[in-house]
């Protein structure tokens, strides 16, 4: 069987059962970097054949997971913290995985991510996840002006060297909101500092980062401030038949569209 596993993001202490009993019980395992991952496994007095996956080799290391697993093999993927696949290498072995038929599954466990937005207080019954940002400038603003206008909390990930200009840039895309940089989580010298895009975060950068921004703010429509009955003719003017005008209305308005339509049986 293949499993990919949670590692601890942080402390040791923060991996589950399933996932020490699942090692302990491998024949491989594969990983983001065999050193990080030895200090794991020597932990919990566990000693299995280490092989790298990681961004550059995925492709090889997939077709030797496959291999190992038509051999009867258990398999087990990690990264060197939290869930592979997020944000770390393990989606393209998951696809291959799927397109040659290999089952797998997955062992829960820690995700810095959610944890951080824990942390935050930021509203999260509604986020989007978006991880690293682009290296280069150009690609890194189109990519958070595709997310200008997006009312939900949005969180990324961010390497130290890149924490302040990961804000400068979503500071020139969405201009003043509030954030928060929470880092070291579950460490020792774990921090959450609050702040707004404005005024940037000060200080010195170390560990890795999940930065935390708050939604745009909904803009109010100004066919609104129209009547219901002027709102669907701007829409009929224009040419919508009096069906798409009607949904059209409700979905402006944030009503149901049997309202609308009573005001529009006799246009």
């Amino acid at each position: 069987m293949i499993y990919f596993a949670a590692t601890p993001i942080g402390n040791l202490k923060d991996i589950t059962l399933r996932v020490l009993e699942t090692l302990k019980e491998a024949d491989a395992v594969f990983c983001e970097d065999t050193r990080h991952t030895i200090k794991l496994l020597s932990a919990y007095d566990i000693k299995k054949p280490l092989y790298a996956c990681h961004k550059f080799n995925e492709s090889e290391a997939a077709e030797k997971i496959i291999a190992l697993s038509r051999e009867g093999k258990n398999i087990v993927i990690v990264s060197d913290a939290g869930m592979p696949v997020i944000s770390d290498p393990g989606a393209v072995v998951a696809r291959k995985l799927t397109e040659a038929g290999e089952k797998f599954t997955v062992l829960p466990g820690a995700c810095a991510f959610v944890s951080a937005l824990a942390l935050s207080a930021f509203p999260c019954e509604r986020f989007t996840f978006i991880g690293f940002l682009p290296d280069k400038a150009g690609e890194r603003k189109r990519t958070l002006s595709a997310y200008k206008d997006a009312r939900e909390t949005l969180v990324f990930h961010a390497a130290p060297q890149d924490v302040d200009a990961y804000i400068q840039a979503m500071y020139g895309v969405f201009g003043s909101r509030p954030a928060c940089a929470v880092r070291e989580i579950t460490k020792i010298h774990e921090e959450v500092r609050r702040f707004d895009l404005s005024e940037g975060l000060g200080g010195e950068k170390r560990g890795e980062y999940v930065l935390i921004v708050g939604g745009a703010e909904e803009k109010e429509n100004p066919l609104n401030a129209l009547s219901v009955r002027e709102h669907l003719e701007k829409y009929l003017n224009e040419g919508m038949d009096k069906k798409e005008a009607i949904k059209a209305v409700s979905r402006d308005r944030g009503v149901p569209k049997n309202e609308i339509y009573r005001e529009a049986i006799d246009l």
